[in-house]
């Protein structure tokens, strides 16, 4: 009964916080605000060009808001690319945060590129190490492949969760040392900068709740091979 209720409080501590970014997003990405006089798209690129990143592109994408640091890129869902609402332009400004952080060659930003560029090989190698324990174990003669298969799925799970969890302090800069500095600074109006808040506080939380969600996999992974 326990351990029942642990997996229900963990399962609401990523959902609900889910469900609230997206209900929070979705409030202020209704109506265009008439004192904006550009779209999403166009601030980013204006961002850009003002802090000398012509080299930066700016893109839209059906895959979700992103800066690519390898194609140096920010990418922005149609509603944010041709959007005038508070969401699309808020979202343009943290995503130039990311393209900032990289030019500034910010170590944050550097380690969490890296993990995440190695966490296709992580998950690689942690698969074949799942897959290959019990051989393993038995070509070497030890009592129990729980060690390889816990290293198999640390590779798997538990690197995923390191790099969210280096993410989210990378997000908080972006959102509220870059972006929001900027966004006050003349881009938004005095009463629209609580709700640009409220909008880069919940899109942090959805790292949050992705961390969760990593720390609960991991952890049903490693009770599955305990048994």
């Amino acid at each position: 009964m326990a351990y029942l209720l642990v997996v229900l409080l963990l399962v609401a501590a990523v959902v609900l916080p889910q469900f609230w970014v997206q209900r929070v997003l979705a409030h202020y990405n209704r109506q265009p605000e008439r004192n904006f006089p550009g779209t999403g798209g166009e601030l980013a690129r204006h961002l850009l060009t003002r802090f000398n990143l012509d080299d930066v592109g700016v893109e839209r994408t059906d895959i979700g808001d992103h800066y690519d640091p390898a194609a140096r890129c920010v990418r922005l869902t149609p509603d944010k690319f041709d959007g005038k609402t508070l969401t699309a332009i808020t979202v343009a400004a943290h995503e130039c945060g990311h393209a900032l952080q990289h030019a500034g060659a910010e170590p944050l930003f550097a380690l969490r590129s890296r993990l995440a560029a190695s966490s296709v090989w992580a998950a690689r190698v942690g698969s074949f190490l799942l897959f290959a324990a019990p051989l393993l174990a038995l070509l070497a003669r030890a009592p129990s492949p729980a060690l390889v298969s816990v290293l198999g799925a640390f590779l798997i799970m538990g690197f995923g969760v390191v790099v969210q969890l280096v993410t989210l302090p990378v997000e908080l800069d972006a959102s509220f040392r870059k972006a929001l500095p900027v966004l006050e600074a003349g881009y938004l109006e005095a009463e629209q900068v609580p709700a640009a808040r409220r909008i880069l506080r919940a899109a942090a939380w959805t790292y949050v709740a992705a961390s969760l969600a990593s720390l609960l996999n991991f952890w049903r992974w490693l009770t599955v091979l305990r048994r």
